[in-house]
C-alpha cells in the first residue's frame, strides 16, 4: 500500500489519500486519461464475477478494492473506471446461464401472459430483457457524464447480418428499450448500410467483426454521411458516439495469416503475430485522427495475454497501444489473468513507437497482412467473405441459436 497524491480523473473524484496499490488497468488508464476502459460483458453477471476472482486472490482485501474502483453500481457513477459495455450474442446468453432459475421463471411468466408459443418472438423479448436491463445498470454513468458514457452496446441478430432492413429495425427498436444502448452492426457489405440509416437517426452505433483497413474506412465514411443526413434533418445527436471494434487477436489467428506465411517458408513468432494486430490498430487510429467528419473512436477487443520474453509475461495489447485515445474493452478471463498473473504490469507511453522495420517488412511479403493493411485491399463485397468475420459471425450465430434453444425448451415444458 502507499500514498497516492494527485490522483485523479475526467469527470471523477479523488479517491482517499491512502488506497491499495493500482491495479494494473489504473496504471494503463494514466498514462492516457482520454482512454476509455470497458467491461466486455452484461454488467448483470459482475457481482458474481467479482465474487469468485475475489475467493481466488492471495490479497482478497486488495482484490475487492481494484475490482470496486472499476465497476461499483453502489458507489457514485462518476467514480467507476469501467465507462461503457460491450455485449455479443455469447455475453447475452451467459447472463441466462449465469441464473437459470430466474430466467426461466421470466421466460415462463411471460409465455403465460401473453400466451405466446413462437421461440423466436420469445428469444427476442428475453435477448431485449437481458439488454434493457444491463442498460438500466449504466443509466447512472449515463446521466451524471451528460450522456457521453455508460453506453452499453446491444448486438443485432448476427443471422441477419445481411439484411440492412432488418438490422435497422431491430437496432432502433434495441436503442428504444434505453436512451444509453448502442447498437452493434457487423462489417458487412450490408452492415455499413444500415450503421449510415442507424446514424442518420442519431442512434449510436458500434461497427463490430471489423478486422481491415478497408471496413474501418468504409465505417468511417458511412458514419459521416449519416452525421450529413441527420444534421440536416435536425436529428438530436446530443446521446450519439461511433466507436469502431478493430477485433485484434481475431485478425491474426481466425484468418490466413499462419497459412499464408507457412506456404511461403516465413515463420512468424508470436511477436510477429501481435505486431500485424498492433500495426493495423495503429494505424487504424491514424486514420481516425485525422478524418476531420468521423466523429467517434477505435475500440480494441479480443485481447490476450502475451508473449512471454525472457521469463517475464507482457500484454502487448495493452503495452503498445498505450497512450492511445482509443477504447479497450475487457473480458471477464482477459481481466482475471491481467489482476492475478501480471499485476506488477508498468506502462509507459508506446504507441507513438512505430512497428519495427524489419518485422513490417516479413509481414508485408504475406498477402493477407498486406490487404488487411492496405486502404483498398478489399472490396465492400469482400467483407463478407472474409474468413475471421465468417468464423466469428459463425461463433455469434451458435451463441443465439443457444439462446433460442432456451427459450424453446420452456415453450415445450409449459406446451407438454
Amino acid at each position: 500500500r502507499f500514498r497516492n497524491e494527485g490522483y485523479s480523473r475526467e469527470g471523477c473524484a479523488r479517491p482517499t489519500p491512502l488506497m491499495p496499490m493500482k491495479s494494473v488497468l489504473e496504471k494503463l488508464w494514466e498514462v492516457e486519461p482520454r482512454a476509455e476502459l470497458w467491461w466486455d460483458s452484461s454488467p448483470l453477471i459482475y457481482a458474481s464475477f467479482r465474487r469468485r476472482l475475489i475467493d481466488r486472490a492471495p490479497d482478497k482485501a486488495l482484490m475487492a478494492a481494484w475490482l470496486d474502483r472499476l465497476y461499483n453500481d453502489h458507489s457514485p457513477p462518476d467514480q467507476n473506471l469501467f465507462r461503457g459495455v460491450t455485449t455479443n450474442p455469447r455475453l447475452s446468453f451467459n447472463v441466462i446461464k449465469e441464473n437459470p432459475a430466474e430466467w426461466t421463471a421470466w421466460i415462463d411468466a411471460r409465455i403465460r401472459g401473453t400466451h405466446c408459443t413462437e421461440p423466436e418472438t420469445l428469444f427476442w423479448e428475453t435477448y431485449k430483457e437481458v439488454i434493457r436491463r444491463g442498460a438500466e445498470a449504466l443509466l447512472p454513468i449515463f446521466e451524471a457524464s451528460g450522456r457521453r458514457h455508460g453506453f452499453h452496446s446491444a448486438q443485432a441478430d448476427p443471422r441477419c447480418r445481411q439484411d440492412p432492413e432488418k438490422m435497422v429495425a431491430q437496432g432502433v427498436e434495441l436503442h428504444r428499450l434505453s436512451p444509453n444502448i448502442m447498437i452493434k452492426i457487423p462489417g458487412t457489405l450490408e452492415g455499413y448500410e444500415a450503421i449510415r440509416r442507424l446514424t442518420a437517426l442519431g442512434i449510436p452505433t458500434n461497427n463490430t467483426i471489423s478486422l481491415v483497413m478497408a471496413q474501418f474506412l468504409a465505417c468511417i465514411s458511412a458514419v459521416a454521411a449519416g452525421l450529413k443526413e441527420a444534421r440536416a434533418a435536425g436529428v438530436d445527436l446530443s446521446g450519439w458516439r461511433s466507436v469502431i471494434t478493430t477485433m485484434s487477436s481475431r485478425f491474426g489467428t481466425l484468418g490466413d495469416l499462419h497459412r499464408q506465411a507457412a506456404e511461403r517458408g516465413i515463420d512468424l513468432a508470436e511477436t510477429d503475430v501481435r505486431w500485424a494486430e498492433i500495426a493495423l490498430i495503429k494505424k487504424a487510429c491514424t486514420l481516425v485522427r485525422d478524418h476531420a467528419e468521423y466523429r467517434g473512436k477505435m475500440l480494441v477487443s479480443s485481447m490476450r495475454m502475451g508473449p512471454i520474453l525472457g521469463g517475464e509475461a507482457h500484454v502487448w495489447h495493452l503495452e503498445k497501444l498505450a497512450g492511445a485515445d482509443i477504447v479497450f474493452t475487457i473480458p471477464p478471463s482477459f481481466l482475471e489473468a491481467l489482476l492475478l498473473k501480471t499485476p506488477d504490469l508498468e506502462f509507459t507511453r508506446q504507441f507513438e513507437e512505430p512497428v519495427p522495420g524489419p518485422v513490417m517488412e516479413k509481414l508485408f511479403k504475406i498477402p493477407y497482412f498486406e490487404r488487411g493493411f492496405s486502404e483498398d485491399g478489399y472490396t465492400a463485397a469482400e467483407f463478407n467473405t472474409h474468413p475471421a468475420l465468417v468464423s466469428t459471425a459463425r461463433d455469434f450465430c451458435v451463441a443465439t441459436q443457444g439462446m433460442l434453444d432456451f427459450v424453446a425448451a420452456r415453450v415445450s415444458a409449459l406446451s407438454g
